[in-house]
Order: structure tokens, then sequence, then C-alpha cells
């Protein structure tokens, strides 16, 4: 069995050690996420993860030999309200063995990743929760929504007249060989729009296109269109599935959107007519979508789309360094607030100021004066990306208001004009 290097960094908790694993210990490791994530029967993705290796970002809790909890973590760029990047603390691959709950192996993990993030630089630390009620206790808070829509196209029909369209522009199939060459540039530009948006590297790419497979999860090649302007620049592409379903003689098939990336909206408009014009469907689901996506409102008939039961919060946030975080995006209105932040880790702790000018440039400090309003670490977290509303928490007994008018006042103050949105697991 490999070790590290250096023995401080082994912690016992419980009679059990918390360290970083070595490269040779993937197979445990690997084996061991399989059972925390219910998957024993899968086959071994340790060359998988092999890819993934980063040294000291994977921790384990072991247990006489026996490796019973994982975690993973990487750097990763978010994009902020404004289009700024922060470098962010990505945490998956979290499991504890049923065997071993309840004993301090999650927070030792956690205790040690973020303090680790936070001497990188990392300005947050994000998650995607398979469990809403663990990770509020770390200091993460829901900060964007997975939202989908199903339409029946045999109650719309198509799009609405007078929408934009791209004179010249043209949409052309993708090989997963040519995706991967012309997606990553189209993605990248599209990030730095999205507040919530977070970059793709070349291991997601390799295995979104089948290049790269993964033990237990079953790879069926998709379909991929690119849409470009008349000078041939790629300005959208769409990646999605169809089943193959009929009624009788008559197709019902179902389109199934996995990916969809559009620089503009005459792009998209486009982009979207393909989708709804491909023969044999008769059902499209869009999975997951910017929560304030028009989408609905080019049909002609909005009512056509329905929610997808799917929806609900998907990236969890945790602020690291706050005047970093705070200082990184713009705002949405000229003002002031301060805000009074608990947090058991101490990240965020203490009493800050934000001060926001005419521009929408702002400026956080600490302070002594007098708070405006009260809050958690996991609060903070749902605020910072503009995905929540200061008077709905107030509302729900999760931010207290000090000073009369100050939960309004700072929600403009924190107002995006885009809602938060990230697609990607991870």
């Amino acid at each position: 069995m490999g070790t590290t290097t250096d023995d401080a960094a082994v912690e016992t908790v419980n009679g059990i050690q918390i360290r970083a694993i070595a490269e040779d210990e993937l197979p445990a490791w690997d084996k061991a996420l399989a059972v925390g994530f219910l998957r024993s029967h899968v086959e071994s993705a340790a060359e998988f993860r092999r890819l993934q290796w980063q040294p000291g970002r994977l921790l384990a809790g072991i247990d006489e030999g026996r490796y019973v909890a994982t975690f993973r973590s990487f750097d990763v760029e978010l994009t902020v309200p404004g289009g700024a990047l922060v470098q962010a603390d990505a945490v998956t691959n979290v499991t504890v063995s049923a065997t071993h709950r309840r004993r301090g192996l999650l927070s030792a993990m956690m205790r040690r990743d973020l303090t680790a993030a936070r001497a990188r630089g990392s300005a947050v630390a994000i998650l995607i929760a398979a469990e809403y009620n663990i990770y509020g206790r770390y200091g993460f808070g829901p900060a964007t929504r997975g939202h989908g829509w199903n339409i029946d196209l045999n109650r719309t029909d198509g799009l609405r007249e007078g929408l934009p369209t791209v004179p010249g522009g043209r949409i052309d199939f993708l090989t997963m060989a040519e995706l991967r060459k012309i997606g990553p540039e189209v993605h990248d530009r599209w990030r730095r729009t999205q507040p919530g948006a977070i970059a793709r590297n070349e291991l997601w790419w390799q295995r979104f296109t089948g290049e790269v497979r993964v033990p237990g999860f079953e790879f069926k090649e998709p379909f991929a269109a690119v849409h470009r302007d008349a000078d041939g620049v790629a300005t959208g592409l769409v990646v999605y599935r169809v089943d193959d379903a009929w009624d009788g003689s008559y197709p019902n098939c179902t389109l199934t959107v996995v990916d969809f990336l559009a620089l503009d909206r005459a792009s998209a408009a486009e982009l979207w007519r393909f989708v709804i014009s491909v023969d044999w469907v008769r059902k499209l689901a869009v999975e997951n979508i910017g929560p304030d996506d028009p989408l609905p409102l080019l049909l002609a008939d909005p009512r056509a789309a329905t929610p997808h039961p799917d929806n609900a919060d998907y990236t969890w946030l945790r602020v690291l360094d706050v005047e970093a975080a705070f200082n990184a995006r713009t705002y949405g209105a000229p003002g002031r607030v301060v805000l009074e932040v608990e947090d058991r880790y101490g990240f965020a702790a203490g009493r800050w100021a934000i001060e926001v000018t005419a521009d929408g440039t702002g400026r956080c400090t600490p302070t002594t004066d007098d708070a405006d309003l009260a809050l958690g670490a996991s609060e903070l977290g749902s605020l910072y990306l503009g995905g929540e509303t200061v008077p709905r928490l107030a509302a729900a007994g999760l931010v207290t208001e000090l000073r009369p008018g100050a939960a309004a006042a700072a929600d403009l103050l924190l107002r995006t004009p885009l809602l938060a949105w990230n697609r990607d697991i991870f």
C-alpha cells in the first residue's frame, strides 16, 4: 500500500486514519467510492480515476486497512456576476460507508480540504449535494438551480413568428471528434457570460464524447450540431439524443437535449427551430437550462412547456475568502450593506461592509459598523451568485433583518440581470 510522504498529514478520528492517498491506492479508493454510492457491482474505474488523480486531492478514511470513506476535490474556474472568473474548490466523490457513519469522518475530510483550498487561494468552494441536509453544516448553501422543460410539440405550432434569424447562417452535424475540437471553444466563450458556469477540461470532453469510457456508465453516442454565422464562426451548438418510440404506425419519439450553448439570441432561436423540426419527434425534453431562459416564450403556445420533474437545487457554494469573492463580482444598484456572518469554520465569520458605486463596482471590507443583516455562512453562499433573494431568506427565518428595510435594500444591491446557472455535474 502506498503512503503519504508527510506523516503530519495523517489525522486519526475515532481510531480511523484520514489522509491523502497515493496513486497506487486508487483501486482500493475507487472500490470504496463504488460501495459508498451503492454501486459495488460495477467494474473497477481505477484507470479513469488515474486520469483525475492529483497529489493531495484524493482523501480517504482508512480503518485497519479497509477504505471506508472517500473525498476528492479539484480547482476550477467559476464565472461570477459581471463575467469575472474566480478559483473554486470543486468537491466531489464524497462517501462514507454505511458501517462508519456519524464518526466525524466527513467533517475531518471537509475541514482538511477547505483549509487547504483557502491556503491555495480559492475564493469559494462548490459541490452538488446528493442529499439536502448534509452540507449546510459545512457552510454550503444552494446557489444555483437545475431547471428544465418538457415540451409537447403537438400542442405548439413551432416557434413564434418574428424571432431573430441569422442571415447566411447554417447548421451542420458534428462527429464526436469534431465536437471535441469545436465544443471547448464555444463553451469557453459562453461560460464567461453565464454566472455560475464552470470550466470544462479536456477529460470532460473526452468522457462526454465517448473517447474515455467509465465503467458502470453506459455511453450512447448522441447527435451533435453546430450553428455558424455567415462568416463561418461557431456561435452555438446543441447535443441531443432521440428515443425510438412508436404509437402503432405513428412515430412518437422524444428528443432529449443534453447540452445547449448559444452565444446570442438569434443563434439560440435558430438552434431551437432546428431541434423542434427533427422528424418523428413529438416531445422535447430539455433536461437542464437556465431558470430564466426564455425558451417557453419562444413557442407559439408557451403552455406546451411544463416544468421538468427533476427541477431542484443544483450547485451549492460556500465562501472561503469573503473579500476576494465579493470584490470579484458586480452588483445591481449603488448602496451599502453591512453583513454579520456566523461561520463555525471561521472562513467567512465577521462583519463585512459591501459598498457599491453607480457603475456596479463593489468593494467588500471588514468593518466594526453596526450590521444591517445577520446570516450564516450557508446563506451567504446562497446569495453570492444572485441565485437566491434576501427577502425570501428573511421570510424563511434564515436571514435576520437588524435594520428595517435592509433586506429589500440588500436585494437590490445583490441582484443580477441573469440568474446564476450551472448545467455541469462534477
